[in-house]
């Protein structure tokens, strides 16, 4: 509906400050004409939408313009109540707790129809996560000591920038005063860590700046890994591998793709579970891993 565009480009102008005529009529999927009218409805109805040529040029609107507060439906709150429920069941905090009460009253949880439990992120982390939180807020170093994926360890000091779930873990972003760079830290690797009391050296970007440009310089090496994989393999690989089904084979196989991190060992495991439910393909590599793997576990139980 015409109405529910012209609150979304209301939204997207406030939120991302500029936007070309093209770039509002992809994110809509209707014409730049179609947008050019929207502008002219929006500046009509009073919304102070600002016009720049040339070729960084675009619509904007100034940060003194404040949308009124009815313009958020029930159904908005009663998204943003089920996310901020899910955020609480991840992390417990007296501030998450006090919002969750006020949007209580704003909205009717009694019609949830989507719950997220992220109870599972609270596993053995959670005085740790408390203790990082308060370094970010007082902006004081931490020090801790740090084994890498290589099995590597030595002692770290940064200043902490934000706490980051990704990739099924939680990870710190944080400045490191030796590299001089932003790195992040998975704290599952971290011990002993301490709060130094050093103030920060420097005023850190926001938190979302440093990661996408963390993730540009530095982006995961993933590795593609063709397996052959059995009927009763198929659903695992696909839900533990994310698994992508290149082609079926005979007898109800299938070649499949996975894309893993080649430091990382879940994936890798999950792969020797599997046992002969599957068999790598290429790369060669891989293929080698596991069978040096596999011998070093038989020889174990004295197998070889």
């Amino acid at each position: 509906m015409k109405i529910d565009r012209l609150y979304g480009i209301t939204v997207y102008l406030l939120n991302h400050k500029k936007a070309s005529a093209s770039e509002l009529a992809r994110k809509f999927e209707v014409s730049v004409r179609t947008v050019q009218r929207d502008i002219d409805a929006l500046c009509q109805a009073g919304i102070p939408v600002a016009a720049e040529s040339g070729a960084k040029g675009g619509y904007s609107i100034p940060d003194t313009f404040r949308m009124d507060s009815q313009a958020i439906t029930q159904e908005d709150y009663g998204l943003i109540f089920t996310a901020l429920k899910g955020f609480s069941s991840a992390m417990p905090s007296p501030n998450i707790a006090s919002a969750l009460e006020k949007f209580t009253a704003l909205s009717k949880p009694d019609n949830e129809r989507i719950i997220l439990d992220f109870s599972v992120l609270r596993e053995g982390g959670e005085t740790l996560i408390k203790q990082l939180q308060t370094a970010i807020r007082r902006k004081c170093c931490v020090r801790f000591t740090y084994t890498n994926a290589d099995n590597m360890t030595r002692v770290h000091t940064v200043e902490p920038v934000a706490l980051v779930y990704r990739w099924y873990a939680w990870y710190l972003l944080a400045y490191s005063t030796v590299r001089e760079d932003y790195r992040t830290y998975k704290l599952v690797r971290m011990e002993q860590a301490e709060i130094t009391g050093l103030p920060f050296t420097m005023e850190h970007a926001p938190a979302e700046t440093i990661l996408r440009e963390h993730d540009r310089h530095s982006p995961l090496a993933h590795t593609t890994v063709t397996i052959r994989c059995r009927p009763t393999a198929r659903s695992r690989a696909i839900e533990y591998l994310n698994g992508t089904v290149l082609r079926e084979l005979e007898d109800g196989e299938c070649e499949m793709k996975l894309s893993v991190i080649e430091n990382e060992h879940l994936w890798f495991g999950t792969l020797l579970a599997l046992g002969d439910e599957i068999e790598i393909l290429e790369p060669e590599r891989i293929r080698e891993r596991v069978i040096r793997t596999a011998k070093k576990i038989c020889s174990l139980y004295g197998q070889l």
